[in-house]
């Protein structure tokens, strides 16, 4: 149960899925309770094929009863959907910069990673030889630098260019800086940035 107004959120799962940990995140910097399901992938739930019978994969939210599927459209769902985003979830956290343009970029970058790496890693996970895995791997590695490149981008511009925005959440702190210190380290620079 969600804390508030009696609303149920559920969210069926694997412990393995970047997508799902995508919601899960969500869920946690909007400070919204729920029911976590570990899905068998291998055996899949009458649940899971009733609420998603397209494409029969995790993740899906269901909000009081209604499923909602596929990671982007259920971060859409929670920034827009008054329970997740008002006083009844007690977050004023946004997963998207207010600024539609900002907005426009953070999506562009979702899109990025889900079609340039995570489409090839998992096509590469899936490989049956090793030169499939190794082809995939190749695209998986072509696109990290365009990916690091946007990211430079959004330091120099600041958080709002982030799909999960760098809030005054609890996202911040210790992490921000180990990540500054490390990006450093690579680049043979010894001073630390500020965060």
């Amino acid at each position: 149960m969600a804390g508030g107004g009696g609303e149920e959120v559920t969210l069926l799962s694997h412990w393995g899925s970047a997508f799902v940990l995508r919601v899960r995140l969500a869920l946690y910097l909007k400070g919204v309770h729920y029911s976590y399901l570990e899905e068998d992938l291998c055996n899949k739930s009458d649940l899971l094929l009733r609420c998603n019978p397209v494409h029969k994969s995790v993740p899906v939210l269901i909000h009081n009863g209604r499923p909602v599927c596929e990671s982007q459209v259920i971060l859409q769902y929670i920034e827009e959907t008054p329970f997740f985003s008002g006083s009844s979830s007690g977050s004023t956290c946004t997963l998207l910069p207010a600024d539609p343009h900002e907005r426009a970029v953070a999506r562009f970058w979702a899109a990025y990673v889900d079609d340039e790496i995570g489409a090839p890693w998992d096509k590469a996970f899936r490989s049956r030889t090793e030169e499939e895995r190794a082809a995939w791997m190749g695209k998986v590695a072509a696109a990290v630098p365009g990916l690091e490149r946007g990211a430079e981008g959004v330091h120099r511009r600041g958080p709002q260019g982030l799909l999960l925005r760098r809030r005054r959440c609890r996202v911040r702190g210790r992490c921000a800086r180990r990540h500054g210190a490390v990006r450093a380290r690579q680049r043979g620079d010894l001073r630390r940035e500020a965060v």
